[in-house]
């Protein structure tokens, strides 16, 4: 596992690994901030590993997550903990956070769907989702966890997440909309800000 402590200001890589072991699941998870949107991913959950896939290629990020959970329970621990992993990653990767933009925002449509999610790494961990969706599942994937991804990512990476799903009767596109437009704020919110460059994007000095 890598010792790399990332920070923007030294240009280093913002590249970090995070197991996480419990009696229900067993995730790994490896991140690259500053990636092409490369992914393997494997969480035993067909639908979720399309969104994952979403985060990676439109956040430039380069993934890989492996998890083995207690899928003939239900998804709930899996989900859960492959958010609470990612949120680590993330956590551990950004570092000082000196230089980035810290605030991202995007609308993503799909047909008929539009969601719109806003992010900032305030250091305060706060979910605020409006979704409805229209079907209790999509593939094998139960709606209700989508929150509770969201919810394990917020909580240990330390941001402040708002997801509101606009518009969309099609429950797989209002799904797709709200990953979509995660990975479109976030990949603003992480990208390095030249006219900040060494400098913590807050009055307080630290985040």
């Amino acid at each position: 596992m890598s010792n790399i402590v990332p920070s923007i200001a030294q240009n280093l890589p913002r590249i970090a690994e995070v197991q996480r072991n419990t009696a229900e699941t067993r995730v790994a998870v490896r991140v690259n901030l500053d990636g092409t949107g490369k992914a393997s991913l494997n969480s035993g959950i067909g639908f979720l590993d399309h969104m994952l896939d979403q985060i990676a290629r439109h956040g430039l990020i380069d993934m890989d997550i492996e998890c083995a959970g207690d899928l003939h329970i239900d998804g709930h621990h899996t989900v859960e903990d492959i958010g609470i992993t990612l949120g680590q990653a993330f956590a551990k990767a950004i570092g000082d956070k000196k230089g980035i933009r810290r605030y991202g925002h995007a609308y993503v449509p799909l047909d008929e769907a539009l969601s719109r999610v806003v992010i900032d790494f305030s250091g305060r961990p706060g979910l605020h989702m409006d979704v409805k969706f229209t079907a209790g599942s999509i593939g094998q994937l139960d709606t209700q966890l989508v929150f509770e991804f969201f919810q394990g990512f917020v909580n240990h990476a330390g941001v402040t997440l708002h997801i509101d799903n606009l518009k969309g009767f099609n429950a797989h596109h209002q799904c797709e909309t709200i990953f979509k437009a995660f990975a479109r704020a976030m990949r603003f919110a992480l990208e390095h800000d030249e006219r900040m460059a060494g400098v913590i994007p807050s009055t307080k000095g630290a985040l």
